[in-house]
């Protein structure tokens, strides 16, 4: 059962029009999911409410996300590239202007001018976008496992509620406990305990259905954010959701992978020829001679019922909006943070974000060896899928979570809007869009301008271009150039060619991406011309956007 606080139940609006008729606006973001995670996106994962958003909406094949948590939300939230928004790195403040770990004050979030143009707003969910400081190891890992209360999670000002929003309830922190999570907040508050059935996915979707049924009541539109943190690892789920899928994965990764890549030729994501299969990740290793098969089978189910349980809270959510006469103005837009991660934590052990114990003192268990006694699952267990299953997760691309290969950064997104969407519901859209974006398409469904300065400050002008034109089912113009770095993974944008690099320092690859979604053709020494002009092009947006080579 999930956690709702400082929210009651509102009964559904009677059917007239409220006064204010611009649409609300719902923004879902998942983390870590991959491309091809959903059904319809090509996934085997059982997700009704998200596949229906699609049916009755449109799908992006071609939007972007900046390959981790916290630079993607700094840019959904102020329609920014992240460096200019203080965050190009993670929540820790290097003393550069691109890298201060939080959100900078020049900065205004979509919240905080939808707020001041009549907008309810309200968020649930993964905040990580304030500085976070870790204490000495040992009383670290006390706070980690609830044992300490003597400090706020992050400095107060940094907090959502300081950023825009009405009400929020949620995680400040990146990495959570599923069952007990960290920094947990109402408001500002640290909520001190949770029940014994607490999930924190189902917390978050309770919440955002009560938000919805709180906001109804008004006759002003609102914001609602509802970030979740799952299929983030540590893979915690509950024992009913991953017996749905304990045997789904024991055919191993490639079988699922060509299943997927199957279902997304027969969905039309892709033309065939267009985004041909990639090879499969450390391919040395066939499942059939895999000694951790049984656990890594079950990491990926833990993992699908993660994503089970996100897309039920989708389906409450829905239903709150249909019940509360909402649906039909209301635009909703699905999308993840980044692309599936092939982190194992359990290599990492305990520390900063990562308890080493529970509340009551059971000791947490990070099985390096896959051990059969540590399966994933459980809230004792802390483990991730591993490169080789996020590759599956991200079919058709390469790579993953921080890099700036098409697997890292290419996002699934789905737009729904019955009263304004011009688009056939169930189209396709091979339209090129940013999370940059976001913030100018609130702020044209709003009918506000962009602001000029925040307080005593000057705010940078937006990076972004509203999507409206696309949901209209009209041609956007694009943008001229789209640019990314993380931690020295680079990449550039213009029209169907994109320049890309593992690293700063290491050499470019080119590819055109209208034929060669998947990036197999490396196309850099046929043009040197073409490589040379976009990496000045590059240089000279990480000059401006205060992009330092990183250590």
């Amino acid at each position: 059962m999930g956690l709702v606080l400082g929210c009651g139940w509102a009964a559904p609006r009677e059917e007239e029009a409220r006064a204010d008729e611009r649409p609300n606006i719902v923004v879902i973001m998942a983390d870590d999911l991959g491309f091809s995670d959903i059904g319809s996106y090509g996934g085997e994962i059982e997700t009704p409410s998200l596949d229906a958003l699609a049916a009755g909406g449109l799908r992006f094949t071609q939007f972007y996300n900046t390959a981790r948590c916290v630079p993607t939300r700094a840019s959904l939230l102020t329609g920014l590239y992240p460096h200019r928004a203080g965050l190009g790195g993670m929540t820790f403040d290097q003393g550069e202007p691109g890298y201060r770990g939080r959100l900078g004050e020049h900065t205004v979030t979509i919240a905080e001018v939808l707020k001041g143009a009549g907008y309810r707003t309200g968020m649930v969910g993964k905040w990580h976008v304030s500085e976070t400081r870790a204490l000495p190891e040992a009383e670290q890992l006390e706070w980690l496992a609830h044992r300490r209360d003597d400090q706020p999670f992050s400095p107060l000002d940094q907090y959502p509620t300081a950023r825009g929003f009405d009400h929020y309830f949620g995680n400040i922190w990146g990495v959570v406990d599923y069952f007990d999570p960290f920094s947990l907040v109402n408001g500002t508050e640290p909520v001190a305990d949770v029940p014994d059935d607490y999930y924190h996915t189902d917390a978050i979707s309770d919440s955002a259905v009560a938000y919805v049924e709180r906001y109804a009541r008004d006759d002003a539109p609102f914001f609602l954010y509802v970030a979740h943190t799952a299929p983030h690892w540590p893979l915690h789920a509950l024992p009913e959701d991953i017996a749905r899928y304990g045997d789904t994965y024991t055919t191993g990764w490639q079988a699922i992978r060509e299943a997927r890549h199957r279902r997304q030729l027969e969905l039309g994501l892709f033309e065939p020829g267009e985004a041909p299969l990639t090879p499969r990740t450390e391919p040395e290793l066939t499942w059939e001679a895999n000694p951790d098969s049984v656990w890594d089978a079950r990491a990926m189910a833990v993992h699908a019922a993660m994503i089970d349980r996100l897309d039920r809270g989708v389906g409450r959510l829905v239903r709150a909006l249909e019940e509360t006469g909402e649906l039909e103005n209301t635009v909703i837009l699905f999308l993840s943070d980044n692309g599936a991660s092939p982190e194992r934590p359990s290599e990492f052990g305990p520390g900063f974000d990562r308890a080493g114990s529970t509340r009551d003192g059971l000791e947490v268990a990070f099985p390096a060896d896959r051990s059969l006694d540590a399966l994933p699952g459980p809230q004792t267990v802390h483990a991730g899928i591993g490169p080789r299953w996020a590759n599956v997760a991200n079919t058709p691309f390469r790579f993953w979570k921080a890099r700036v290969h098409e697997g890292g950064i290419n996002t699934p997104l789905i737009a729904h809007w019955p009263a304004g969407l011009g688009a056939a519901p169930g189209s396709i859209t091979e339209q090129p869009g940013h999370v940059i974006d976001l913030m100018a398409t609130a702020l044209e469904l709003a009918s506000v301008d962009y602001p000029e300065r925040r307080g005593d400050r000057e705010v940078p002008p937006t990076d972004g271009r509203s999507l409206l034109p696309i949901l209209r089912g009209e041609e956007r113009e694009g943008h001229p150039a789209l640019f990314w770095e993380h931690f020295g993974a680079r990449a550039v944008r213009q029209g169907p060619w994109k320049l890309v690099s593992f690293e700063q320092g290491e050499p470019w690859e080119l590819y055109n991406l209208d034929l060669d979604r998947t990036e197999m053709n490396d196309l850099s020494g046929r043009h040197p011309a073409r490589v040379e002009a976009m990496a000045a092009l590059w240089e000279e947006w990480a000059r401006d956007s205060h992009v330092l080579p990183r250590p």
